[in-house]
């Protein structure tokens, strides 16, 4: 990694930007046009700090996290760990990648059936050159709440519940002692007995080593019960972002209400028509337009922002702490 600049803090908060996002942009060919996955995304993580990024699939969610691991390679804009830009050799990525660990939704197709708990926690470090091999395997397991570690080292994944196998995942991330964990959809797979547990684990993790984590979900529940922050994506940006209290109790954008409208407490329920629109053919003004309700009920016609909701874009928002929405009808009524 080279391009060495001062980590930046976010506005409103103490805690220094651990991993950022600048202008990101991720581009893909799909029937000979230019899919925009990503197309334009600021968005920071503060030290020990979790954020939630959450969105209908199809949304983003996936390729944005996939690009802050340097799994995928941006079209433009830059990826920074620690006020330093990511650099995309081998030798790089693999130093990168100690600090930067994913944790994904399906531990049964993550994990080998045919290695044993210990193979499969021990494999980071091994590929690492990691001194104690044993005992980094045991801390790990430990940590992760599997405990005594020895148990588990030679049962195999079908030999163990989802939770536990969920566990060993998350192990495997902390046996080489990452600064940030990237989870995505961390409990889906698991029955909802089990996804408080694992929740729990998230947040014991980040008080007890100061871990950040980047929690990718369409659950704005899960969000809120883990999430210091939020971000909300639609088509390849995001449109609102902030303390999650302030997000999901009083939401300003009409994409984040409308999600919010699906728990149960919600006393109003919001129909989206449509599917989100195809990400070759992004629509002109705000991107969310074709399905807006509030566009549909004429508020934004008697706000007087409807032909700007229609035509003009919105700039992306930058990577601050505080509530903002790229909504023109919620700068209007504010």
């Amino acid at each position: 990694m080279t391009e060495t600049q001062a980590p930046v803090e976010a506005v409103g908060t103490a805690r220094p930007t651990l991993l950022e996002a600048r202008d990101l942009h991720v581009e893909f060919p799909s029937r000979g046009r230019r899919a925009r996955a990503v197309d334009g995304v600021d968005l920071a993580i503060g030290e020990g700090e979790i954020v939630a990024l959450v969105g209908e699939s199809g949304c983003g969610k996936t390729t944005l996290a996939r690009t802050l691991l340097g799994l995928e390679r941006p079209s433009s804009g830059s990826v920074l760990y620690g006020g330093t830009a990511l650099e995309y050799g081998s030798r790089a990525l693999k130093a990168y990648r100690r600090e930067v660990q994913l944790v994904l939704q399906d531990p049964m197709g993550s994990l080998n059936p045919r290695q044993t708990v210990y193979e499969a926690v021990a494999e980071g470090p091994r590929i690492h050159g990691l001194p104690g091999e044993q005992e980094v395997v045991a801390s790990a397991l430990s940590r992760a709440g599997l405990r005594p570690p020895e148990r588990f080292f030679l049962r195999y994944p079908h030999e163990l519940s989802g939770g536990q196998r969920q566990r060993v995942v998350i192990a495997g991330a902390l046996a080489l002692e990452p600064k940030v964990l990237i989870a995505d959809e961390p409990v889906a797979s698991l029955d909802a007995s089990v996804r408080g547990e694992i929740l729990a684990l998230l947040l014991r993790l980040r008080d007890e080593l100061g871990l950040s984590a980047l929690v990718v979900t369409h659950d704005l529940g899960l969000a809120w019960n883990i999430a210091d922050r939020v971000a909300v994506m639609y088509l390849g940006r995001i449109v609102e972002s902030g303390p999650v209290e302030q997000v999901l109790t009083a939401p300003r954008h009409p994409y984040t209400q409308a999600l919010l409208s699906v728990l149960p407490e919600s006393p109003e329920r919001v129909v989206l028509t449509g599917e989100p629109p195809d990400p070759t053919r992004i629509p002109g003004g705000c991107r969310f337009h074709a399905r807006c309700q509030v566009l549909a009920s004429g508020r934004a016609a008697e706000a007087g922002v409807d032909g700007r909701c229609r035509t003009e874009p919105l700039a992306v928002l930058p990577a601050v702490s505080t509530a903002q929405a790229a909504c023109h009808y919620a700068a209007a009524v504010d």
